[in-house]
């Protein structure tokens, strides 16, 4: 169950003033169109694809120890934000999920071509272009390493590939080899992607109910995630530009690099839109919490709880450690307040898969609409180009 609070830790905003934008916002999304299939669910993934992936995964799980799963940005952070969510701390599950492709890093490389050496290995390389700088070199290395390992055969079922339907090299790689393959949808970036095959392979391999995170998905009140847009768009006009996604359970920390990206590239261009960062609460209190409290007035949070009844009790309180935790994220809110810094809360009863797919939804939406109402483009990113012609020039001398 997905519950919101804009009313106890932020001061009144009016947003009936944004009435006649939501309508037009909300035809626009129910009115579908370029990049927008992601808010149709069914869109996101047919169920002979959803039935090809529990086939696939229940393979995987059965005959592996290693899945390495290649990708950056959306072809990464979503999948790692729900496994990282739902797995235990500190008990190991098969196989071991490793995410590769996400950093320049040639010690990660070095440490896991090594680590690949005695374990069966099975390779989900993700990316749409498939040029992608990152991905593109340590797959050109994982997969060098796979074919020292495995014969051609057995490369037919140890690299999946997840790319573009008809073009670029890694759909050719998939053809031309017969390699299983799934698509990345043509009208769904990959910040969106989450419900799709990009996320959801790598989170049925971690033995997560894909069927449940995306009902969950389906249950979304979206006039919530609209007033939510609404009241972000206020804060900013009144001097907000910096979001801070506040987190009081640390599996949420991926979720949360994920939120960063979703809002950061729908929202961010035009000389317009909200910083967003995170705190890891309560451990970030205890470094950058002064600076929250009476620091450069900049900043509103977004609180993402988790209210559960705790068993596990210190002797110090009569309380259970969820409950303390509890007890922190509401008084720092009214200490924030206090100072000036207001917070929306959205709190979700149990980490799950069906809150977990509610809240994808519900912050897609919402980044989204926000992105209507600063009179951007919520789906291109060509600030991102810049740097990439830039590395790639050098690279060519």
């Amino acid at each position: 169950m997905l519950k919101t609070d804009f009313k106890t830790y932020i001061k009144d905003k009016n947003i009936e003033l944004y009435k006649e934008k939501i309508i037009n916002i909300k035809n626009t999304l129910n009115a579908g169109g370029e990049m927008l299939d992601w808010y149709d669910i069914d869109k996101c993934i047919s169920q002979s694809d959803l039935n090809k992936i529990k086939d696939i995964s229940k393979d995987i799980q059965e005959n592996c120890e290693l899945f390495i799963v290649i990708g950056i940005g959306g072809s990464f952070l979503g999948a790692k934000a729900i496994i990282s969510a739902l797995n235990p701390y500190f008990k190991n599950k098969k196989p071991e999920i490793i995410f590769a492709g996400n950093s320049l890093s040639e010690t990660y490389l070095t440490e896991l071509i090594e680590y690949m050496e005695d374990k069966d290995t099975i390779v989900n390389v993700i990316s749409k272009s498939g040029t992608t700088l990152e991905p593109s070199i340590a797959f050109d290395i994982i997969y060098n390493k796979m074919q020292e390992k495995y014969n051609q055969d057995e490369l037919k079922r140890r690299i999946i590939i997840t790319t573009d339907p008809e073009k670029g090299i890694l759909r050719k790689l998939a053809n031309d080899n017969n390699y299983p393959s799934f698509i990345v949808p043509e009208q769904i970036g990959g910040r969106y992607s989450v419900l799709t095959a990009v996320g959801l392979l790598p989170i049925a391999v971690a033995g997560i109910d894909i069927d449940k995170l995306l009902l969950g998905a389906r249950q979304v009140n979206n006039d919530s995630a609209f007033e939510y847009a609404i009241i972000r768009d206020i804060l900013y006009r009144q001097g907000k530009t910096v979001e801070l996604f506040t987190f009081y359970e640390p599996k949420l920390e991926y979720f949360i690099e994920w939120l960063k990206q979703l809002f950061g590239e729908t929202q961010g261009k035009d000389k317009k839109g909200i910083l967003p960062s995170s705190s890891n609460n309560t451990r970030d209190l205890h470094s950058l919490g002064q600076f929250y409290q009476e620091g450069t007035p900049i900043i509103f949070e977004t609180i993402i709880g988790i209210d559960k009844k705790g068993t596990l009790k210190s002797n110090l309180y009569n309380y259970s450690i969820e409950d303390i935790n509890m007890i922190a994220l509401k008084q720092v809110a009214y200490a924030h307040l206090d100072a000036g810094v207001e917070s929306n809360v959205i709190m979700i009863d149990k980490l799950d898969e069906i809150n977990l797919g509610m809240l994808i939804y519900y912050f897609e939406t919402a980044a989204a609409t926000g992105a209507y109402l600063l009179d951007v483009n919520p789906f291109d990113q060509p600030g991102v180009s810049a740097y990439k012609k830039l590395i790639e020039k050098e690279l060519k001398k």
